[in-house]
């Protein structure tokens, strides 16, 4: 008997679109080496395990993989795994879900349609800010103008779970001129906790939605991500911190991966409290396939 497994589709607008995810189930007995060496063979950005499908301490442990490393959090394989536990193992609605992940105790939330999951919400850890980074030297980066930078706003590091720089842009077409500069890239995240960097403008391309978003996670082993949770949440974090809307709270639609072919839609509410800024971060799931590794 093979070790049963998942592929969901996260964020998507339609299927294959959003960002892909294998999600084990009966991984208790797998080593760590050996997560990481299925994880490498899957090659995802991101595979997931189910170490224990009953609650432990309130949640359900879940490790987190990429093709090269352990992460303590990410979006995408958050809302997936939940999926996968609500549709595949559960059998049944349930409004809430919580992981167990390294990061700590994630909450998902669960809307319905026609009796099948609808939105998926994850609750992230209140966003850390950290240090600010010079116009230009981003803009070197990304092969692009200091004058296509948004100097309205700073370049920030801001961390939900996993840090990313956060870049806010004028135009979509700086958005879409947008390519990395590797050497200068590496160069920098040598003297930085972020890995990734999160660039983001105004204009969209479709009209109802608010924000247009792309990640490059080259030191995370990835060139260009087509829907990223985490990176989101901390845009999130970065938008009620800087009131860009004039606000210190947002509901937005932010889409992702457009430049990819893979246009995927994320949900982001944050409300700026005098303790913490609360981030939610939604959005679909479709199952795409299941099997299992042998």
């Amino acid at each position: 008997m093979g070790l049963p497994f998942y592929i969901v589709d996260v964020f998507a607008e339609q299927k294959y679109a959003g960002n892909q995810l294998a999600v084990f189930r009966q991984a208790a007995e797998l080593s760590s080496e050996q997560m990481q060496q299925i994880a490498n063979e899957m090659n995802y950005s991101e595979t997931t395990f189910i170490v224990s499908e009953e609650p432990q301490e309130g949640g359900f442990p879940v490790r987190i993989f990429t093709p090269k490393q352990e992460l303590p959090f990410a979006g995408h394989p958050t809302l997936g795994t939940v999926f996968v536990l609500q549709q595949e193992i559960m059998g049944r609605a349930i409004d809430a879900i919580t992981l167990n992940l390294q990061v700590g105790q994630i909450p998902v939330t669960i809307s319905y349609h026609d009796q099948r999951p609808d939105v998926l919400w994850m609750r992230q850890n209140s966003p850390v800010f950290g240090q600010r980074f010079e116009l230009t030297e981003i803009a070197e980066i990304l092969n692009l103008e200091a004058s296509q930078m948004d100097d309205r706003f700073p370049i920030a590091e801001v961390s939900t779970g996993v840090p990313f720089i956060i870049a806010p842009l004028k135009t979509h077409t700086a958005l879409q001129q947008a390519r990395v500069n590797k050497e200068r890239f590496f160069k920098l995240i040598e003297t930085t906790q972020a890995k990734a960097i999160l660039i983001f403008c105004p204009e969209t391309n479709r009209s109802e939605n608010d924000l247009s978003v792309r990640v490059f996670a080259d030191g995370l082993g990835v060139a260009e991500d087509p829907a990223t949770g985490s990176a989101n949440g901390c845009l999130a974090g970065y938008l009620v911190q800087h009131e860009y809307f004039g606000t210190p709270e947002i509901d937005i639609r932010v889409e992702q991966g457009y430049e990819m072919g893979r246009p995927s839609l994320l949900l982001l509410n944050a409300q700026k409290e005098p303790e913490e800024i609360r981030v939610f971060v939604g959005g679909r799931v479709i199952l795409v396939a299941k099997g299992e590794f042998v």
